[in-house]
Formats: C-alpha cells, structure tokens, sequence
C-alpha cells in the first residue's frame, strides 16, 4: 500500500475511511478535533516525533468505533472491531455533572462560610473542572473557556481579596458573591446549550 509523505494527513484519513458511516458533519468534527489535538501536541512538544503523537491518539479503527458507538452505531462498532466493544478513551460522565458541580462550589462556600464549606467549594470546583475537561461533550475552546469562566476567574478573585485583607462586608460581599454566580450559573448554562448531542 502507498502512503503519502504527510502521516497526520495518512492518519485523519484512516480515521475518516474506518468513520464513513458516521453522519458527515460529525464525522468532519471529529477529524478536526483530531487535527486541533495533533496541532496543540505538536505546539506544546516539539521534540516529540509525530509518530509517537499519533500512537498517543490510538488506532483510528479504534477513535472511528468509539465515535460510531457515541453516535448510536454500537453494531458497526462492534462489527469494525470483530465483535468486541470500542474502548472509550475520554470521560462518559452526564454533562450536567460537572456542570452542577462547577455552579454548586461557590453557594456551598457562600451557605458555609467555615470550615468545612470552602475545603468542599474548592473540591467541587477542581472535580468539576477536571471532568469538563475530560468530556467528550465539548470541543476544545468551550472546555478552556468554560474552565477559565467558572474555576480559575472566580477562584483568582477569592484569592486576590483574601490576600488584600480587605474583604468587604454587608451589601458590597453580598453583591460580589451573586455576581461571581451569575458568572458561573451564565457559563454553565452557555456550556449546556452548546454541548455535543
């Protein structure tokens, strides 16, 4: 068999041949998620050799049956592999999990403003974190956004007036808290009506 000179274009078509009976507009997202991945690998390491990026990636039998097995093709994944079940490579948790959790961090710690209501805010928010960016229900700039709008931007600010030692009280605390979660409830809700079927 002849290949190309190119083993990331050789690679996303592979992926695009084994994926031909997914829908075309899910099967041109996955190839570009593919290729946004293989882009930021190759970015954040350059010394890395594609080969090796690309067997990080996996078998694109294996990336098209799993993405077929998501789609509601679970015979022709089975099929595409012999009969055994696709493995699934990213987090299959119900979007609205760490959603919740993400929204739910700041009025734990505003209901328990002592120990233990921050400790768990902070556990919510890094869980939360974690498993938005482990899901497969967002592309790549919605889970980056999504974690700098509801973690890293409200905790920054918890940190900044904890260390200033001029934490404001009565009405202005009152009114910094509920913008905070009006942030983090409008994200969360953008990141719900945005995600992947």
């Amino acid at each position: 068999m002849k290949t190309s000179a190119d083993p990331v274009r050789d690679y996303l078509s592979a992926v695009e041949r084994e994926g031909s009976a997914l829908p075309a507009d899910r099967r041109q997202e996955l190839l570009a998620d593919l290729a946004e991945h293989i882009e930021v690998t190759r970015t954040e390491r350059p010394d890395a050799a594609i080969g090796e990026i690309l067997s990080e990636l996996g078998d694109p039998r294996t990336i098209a049956a799993t993405a077929l097995a998501e789609a509601g093709h679970e015979a022709t994944g089975a099929s595409v592999h012999g009969g055994m079940g696709a493995p699934v490579r990213r987090g299959k948790v119900h979007p609205l999990v760490p959603l919740l959790m993400l929204t739910l961090s700041l009025p734990f710690v505003m209901v328990f403003p002592d120990l233990p209501g921050p400790l768990f805010g902070v556990l919510f928010r890094i869980t939360g974190a974690v498993l938005l960016c482990t899901s497969v229900y967002w592309a790549a700039v919605q889970k980056t956004t999504g974690v700098l709008l509801t973690a890293i931007l409200p905790s920054a600010v918890i940190i900044t007036v904890n260390l200033s030692g001029v934490i404001p009280a009565g009405a202005p605390a009152f009114l910094a808290n509920l913008a905070a979660l009006a942030l983090v409830a409008g994200t969360a809700a953008w990141l719900w009506r945005v995600r992947r079927a």
